[in-house]
Parts: structure tokens; C-alpha cells; sequence
């Protein structure tokens, strides 16, 4: 079973944990940093050291680190890859991020790390499939009744739980409102992710709208399906 490695920073990476252990079977083990850091550290691996967080969240499989600052999160994923970690999750985009020195500790340590301003939409990939088989980009099994969203099944949804807030709202809408509905939805979630930009939530609510959309369609073919072997 895969242990999961969070690194917490103030709110940041707490609403991870509770998807984590109330939707997956998964291990989590978690640290914690300090809410205020400085703008600039002259020596993030030294710094590091100095934090005495719990390096039980360098033994796991993958971390997903909310350092959200640039020198520790590249000191962050040193130490990952020096302990072993197989891959490393970096939310918050390339803006906060170190992209190239990443992208060197990846090849030096044989590490898989991916960047991503919203966890939604993180794609399923073999090296964290067992994360990414349930949280990742949302995909829905949907059922109607008389043009009426009967069940919504959350086959895979974001980290942070929005997904799963979603479907439970979305049961009882008319079909045709349900994917304007379900982007909506998501934006009065309290997700983390970025508002007032194209991006950020709007792009969370547009992937949940989509996902919505895809899983009507193959709920509608299904039945024409059924219909034809009658």
C-alpha cells in the first residue's frame, strides 16, 4: 500500500489529508511548516534541517509538498530524493516553483516530480498510480431518471474533496443544467486554488463541467445501447 507524504504549510494541504483518509485506502503521513518564512532562504538545505519536521514524511512512497516557496521546496525535494521517494507532487504552479532545478533533482535521483497549479487536474500516471486511480482529474458515473440526475458516482475526484461535494449536490438537477451546475458547484467550494484569474478555480470548475458532460454522454450511450439489444 502506498504511504503519501504531506507536507502542510497554515491551511495549505490539511483538506488533502482528509480526502486522502476518508476516500483511499492510502497511508498518510504529515509535517508541518512554519505559516511565515522568508522571502529568500541563502540556504534552503540548512534551513530545512532547521525546522525539525517530522522526517517520517521523507520514509513514503510520494510527497505532495505545499512549501509554496521556491528555495525550500527545491531543499524539500533533495531530501525526497536522497531518502528514496519515488515522486513528488508540487501544487501551486511554475510561478512558485523552481522548474528547472526540479527537473534536474528528477533526473538525479530517478524521481518522479510533477508540477500543478490546481490538483484537479492531475492526470493518472503509473508512477502514482495509486494515488492518481482516485485522486486526480474528476471522473463521474452519472445516472438519470426522467431527465433528473438520480446518482452521481465519484470514480475519481480532486484532492482537495470538491468532487465529491459536487456530486452529492448535484443529485436531483435537470439534466440539461447539470454541467453549468456542477462548475458552479465548485466554485463555492472553499478550494485553495487561485480566484480572480482565468485559471485558478475557473479552471477547476471548467474541468468539473466537462467531466460532467463526458459522463452524460456515456451514460446516454449506454442506454441507446441497452435499447438496441431489446
Amino acid at each position: 500500500m502506498t504511504t503519501v507524504g504531506v507536507i502542510t504549510k497554515g491551511k495549505y494541504g490539511h483538506r488533502l489529508i482528509e480526502t486522502i483518509l476518508s476516500k483511499t485506502y492510502l497511508k498518510v503521513v504529515s509535517a508541518s511548516l512554519p505559516e511565515q518564512l522568508p522571502d529568500f532562504i541563502d540556504e534552503p538545505d540548512e534551513f530545512l534541517k532547521g525546522l525539525n519536521i517530522d522526517n517520517d514524511v521523507f520514509h513514503c512512497d510520494m510527497i505532495l509538498s505545499y512549501a509554496l516557496h521556491p528555495d525550500l521546496t527545491v531543499a524539500i525535494a533533495h531530501k525526497a530524493g536522497q531518502m528514496g521517494v519515488k515522486a513528488m507532487i508540487v501544487p501551486g504552479g511554475s510561478i512558485k516553483t523552481p522548474v528547472l532545478e526540479l527537473k534536474q533533482i528528477a533526473e538525479k535521483y530517478d524521481m518522479h516530480i510533477e508540477i500543478e497549479e490546481i490538483c484537479c487536474t492531475l492526470a493518472q500516471k503509473p508512477q502514482i498510480s495509486e494515488f492518481s486511480s482516485k485522486l486526480a482529474s474528476p471522473v463521474l458515473e452519472i445516472e438519470t431518471k426522467d431527465d433528473i440526475i438520480s446518482s452521481v458516482k465519484v470514480v475519481r475526484g480532486a484532492p482537495c474533496g470538491s468532487t465529491w461535494h459536487m456530486a452529492d449536490s448535484l443529485v436531483g438537477t435537470k439534466v440539461e443544467d447539470a454541467p453549468a451546475k456542477a462548475g458552479l458547484l465548485i466554485q463555492q467550494y472553499p478550494c485553495r486554488a487561485v480566484r480572480g484569474t482565468p485559471k485558478g478555480i475557473h479552471e477547476s470548475g471548467e474541468v468539473h463541467k466537462i467531466a460532467v458532460e463526458k459522463a452524460l454522454k456515456k451514460h446516454n450511450n449506454d442506454e441507446n445501447e441497452n435499447n438496441a439489444e431489446l
